[in-house]
């Protein structure tokens, strides 16, 4: 549970973070995407970005009554409504365990489920895309099923490749390129997030919605 009153903090002297009250969840991610949208249209504001239950707002230079600005941002809050984003479903093509899902077996460990469970409910939900962040076509999902929360690796991975399917505490994603990570990779697809050449060149966008399908299990 979340706190019930905003948090809003300062991000050096050109940029706040707004988090919302209240849990995280699909009706509150809308509410982020609609102020996300009201906030654009303020004159200092550059950009502003919906995070993960979050907005973070940049401008060109520091805002002077920035009390004034909290007080708008909270009033703003309190009137959205939710807005639906109407996207695509992307269906991507998951082989579970194996070499490309080393910590399947961490998994098994902390939940006490058998492999086959855990890959059907992985694999049961339709993921709403809440966000895109942390790197170039990365996507935050909402939605997994509780009983396959898993908490984060005590010692992060150097490395994992892109396409790499893990779940972090209550969250399950799909890394776009090889990086470090603290989740626990319980999978692999071999479908491409992010491309530069593509206009946009992230496959997915906020409102889009993903499927996991078994392409394979190797236990």
């Amino acid at each position: 549970m979340r706190s019930q009153d905003a948090t809003i903090s300062l991000l050096g002297t050109s940029a706040l973070l707004f988090e919302p009250p209240g849990d995280m969840d699909l009706s509150a991610q809308q509410r982020v995407w609609a102020l996300a949208r009201e906030a654009q249209s303020w004159p200092e504001v550059r950009e502003a970005v919906p995070g993960m239950n979050n907005l973070m707002l940049s401008f060109e230079r520091a805002p002077r009554r920035l009390d004034e600005l909290k007080a708008r941002l909270r009033a703003a809050w309190q009137a959205v409504q939710p807005m639906p984003l109407k996207g695509r479903v992307i269906e991507l093509p998951v082989v579970y365990g194996g070499p490309g899902g080393p910590h399947m077996a961490d998994v098994v460990a902390y939940t006490g489920l058998r492999v086959d469970e855990i890959v059907e409910l992985h694999s049961a939900p339709l993921y709403p895309v809440f966000a895109i962040g942390s790197h170039p076509g990365y996507c935050y999902l909402g939605g997994m099923d509780p009983r396959i929360a898993t908490p984060r690796r005590k010692v992060p991975v150097i490395s994992i490749p892109g396409g790499a399917v893990s779940i972090g505490g209550a969250q399950t994603g799909v890394s776009a390129s090889d990086g470090p990570s603290g989740w626990n990779t319980i999978g692999s697809t071999t479908m491409r997030f992010f491309d530069p050449a593509q206009d946009p060149p992230a496959l997915v966008q906020p409102g889009d919605s993903i499927r996991f399908r078994v392409e394979k299990v190797i236990r």
